[in-house]
């Protein structure tokens, strides 16, 4: 168990819920970019697959909390871009 690696999970943990909060708030795409959220979620996953097979213990569960907030925000984003597309639609 690395403190290093436990102060980069905390670090990124504290700045998700923030992104979720924005998200949720603003119902609006502008300034985010799926293909960074897909590409963060999967090196979270690629974290918690070598917790798994090479050097398990209880960091995995900050990988699979940090990787389920990149997931909220990945379904944010979708739910807001249909959003986006129905406001077009009415102007």
């Amino acid at each position: 168990m690395s403190v290093f690696e436990i102060g980069m999970l905390f670090c990124f943990g504290f700045a998700w819920p923030l992104n979720i909060y924005k998200s949720i708030k603003s119902k609006s795409t502008e300034g985010k970019s799926v293909w960074f959220l897909y590409v963060i979620f999967i090196g979270y996953i690629f974290g918690i697959i070598h917790k798994l097979l090479n050097d398990f213990d209880l960091v995995i569960i900050l990988y699979i909390i940090n990787a389920t907030m990149v997931l909220i925000d990945m379904l944010l984003f979708y739910r807001n871009k249909n959003f986006n597309v129905n406001r077009t639609k009415v102007i």
